[in-house]
């Protein structure tokens, strides 16, 4: 094996320019798959940890039928203080989960005396919420909190950056927050504003900040209710096992109709971003179908065109002696040498590449976020798997010349002019 392929890399090199521009074709389609699976996989899971992070978490916990709801955000559909007790106990026990935290999600009016608008209230417990979306205090542009200090304290309120804007708030300044309550009636506290909170993509552009036990009064509420229950697991690559987990044990808890009492969604089914991950996914497959169209057209090219002007030279092996199967073998390796080469320099150029996007800090804006810097990382395993799909097409592609040359006549091929 051995001879047959130092033999193959010396009939490569018996055609120095073909070679280079097959070469050069695999080394362009590797590097840029490279490249933009790199960026890409870093933009998906930079939005993903900015997403789960500051704002959804990894997974959320509802009463049955409140996700069907949610943008109407009903307060009847609350969990009661034992459901959520019970819940905490099975998250407590469930292997894989670092932290969780409750919440109040309601609508309200807040006003600064003067003029009102209407925001979506999320109710907090402001250190367990930092423990679940450890970036949520990176969002405060004004008012953020020092280490060890928790989001705001009772009888604050954190406002959107949008809404401070438009009504002219600050830190410190009193606001008055209006409410419905589930039985229909209205009530209003005043709050004083603790910050302002940098905005999201979509709604989370109207989203303030209460704590939990200002909430329960605003909105009378029995003592312990809460919305949802916010999980964050410890490996966020093991999301959906533990997720299956939490899932049947939630699943044993039933309501008087028989039914499941609770709902688990994962980030993806709570935000609109999940569809643009998809889209990226489904890019990257195209961008590999189109480079392994590349290889396999180069290497075909190549190897056809290398056995139409070798004819004679095959006549003469086989006249030898040489077996077809060694012949199919000398062509095939020929065809993976064309392979290692575009496959190592395509590696070589799309790792740097990589690095230097990575030197450079490159800044872009996607939504209402500004200044998200690309940090690309290099993932090995996706690397092997680039080197093991082009080194099968550049195979694949060499086997049916291979096969042609291995059973020519040897007295036709050496009557070949």
């Amino acid at each position: 094996m051995r001879n047959i392929f130092k033999i193959a890399l010396r009939n490569l090199t018996r055609y120095k320019r073909r070679t280079a521009l097959t070469s050069l074709l695999i080394v362009i389609g590797v590097c840029m798959v490279v490249m933009f699976s790199g960026l890409a996989g870093s933009f998906k899971s930079m939005m993903i940890g900015i997403i789960t992070d500051s704002s959804i978490g990894h997974l959320q916990i509802h009463r049955k039928g409140y996700f069907s709801s949610i943008d109407t955000m009903p307060l009847n559909l609350n969990m009661k203080g034992p459901a959520y007790q019970k819940i905490s106990e099975m998250l407590e026990a469930t292997p894989g989960v670092t932290a969780y935290a409750p919440r109040l999600k309601f609508g309200a009016v807040l006003s600064n005396y003067m003029e009102s608008t209407n925001v979506r209230l999320s109710a907090v417990d402001p250190k367990r919420e930092l423990a679940v979306c450890t970036a949520l205090a990176d969002r405060m542009k004004q008012g953020a909190p020092g280490p060890g200090e928790g989001l705001l304290e009772k009888g604050q309120v954190v406002v959107p950056e949008k809404v401070a804007k438009s009504l002219g708030m600050k830190p410190d300044d009193s606001v008055v927050l209006v409410a419905t309550n589930k039985d229909g009636s209205v009530n209003g506290m005043e709050f004083q504003i603790a910050g302002i909170i940098e905005d999201l993509m979509g709604p989370g552009g109207k989203d303030a900040y209460m704590h939990i036990e200002d909430a329960r009064s605003l909105l009378r509420t029995e003592p312990g209710e809460v919305t949802e229950i916010v999980v964050r697991v410890s490996d966020f690559n093991k999301l959906k096992p533990v997720a299956a987990s939490l899932a049947a044990t939630l699943g044993e808890v039933k309501n008087k109709k028989g039914q499941p009492a609770f709902e688990l969604h994962t980030w993806d089914k709570l935000s609109p971003f999940s569809n643009i991950a998809n889209m990226i996914d489904l890019m990257l497959v195209t961008v590999k179908i189109v480079m392994v169209a590349i290889v396999l057209i180069s290497v075909l090219n190549v190897m056809l065109m290398s056995v139409f002007e070798r004819v004679r030279e095959i006549g003469t092996i086989a006249a030898m002696g040489t077996s077809p199967g060694t012949i199919m073998s000398l062509f095939v390796a020929e065809g993976v040498l064309l392979g290692v080469l575009g496959t190592a320099l395509g590696l070589i150029l799309g790792v740097g590449g990589l690095l230097a996007f990575k030197a450079a800090g490159v800044a872009f804006s996607f939504g209402r976020m500004d200044n998200l810097i690309v940090r690309p990382d290099i993932n090995p395993g996706e690397m092997l798997f680039l080197s093991a799909i082009v080194l099968l097409a550049s195979a694949l592609a060499a086997l049916q010349p291979a096969w042609k040359a291995s059973r020519m006549e040897p007295v036709d091929a050496l009557g070949h002019v």
